[in-house]
């Protein structure tokens, strides 16, 4: 199951992560990020102990997509080493994001 990633522990669970991490932006009244959703824990099965899979609920945390930048939903953002090394805006099927990942592996 993807993990809930809030601005209070971004910083440990994603900045300090020792595996690669992808972070999805969304809210609820977003049709598009009810379409990623389901993809997203899908991937979180799929590369548990391999990377870190989240979710990012942008009403109730601006701050985090402030800092980076999010304007529109869904957005996923992928990082390693504390750094963001990709980007994905908007719903796609679950290989494209699955190739981004492995990338980080």
């Amino acid at each position: 199951m993807a993990i809930e990633i809030t601005d209070s522990n971004f910083e440990e669970l994603v900045l300090k992560s020792d595996k690669p991490v992808l972070v999805d932006f969304w809210a609820e009244w977003c049709g598009p990020c009810r379409m990623v959703g389901p993809v997203v824990e899908e991937l979180a099965k799929d590369y548990d102990g391999k990377a870190i899979i989240g979710k990012m609920n942008v009403d109730h945390n601006q701050k985090t997509p402030a800092e980076f930048g999010i304007r529109s939903i869904p957005t996923l953002l992928f990082f390693k080493g504390g750094k963001q090394v990709d980007k994905q805006v908007g719903a796609v099927p679950k290989n494209v994001l699955a190739l981004k990942l492995d990338a980080q592996l």
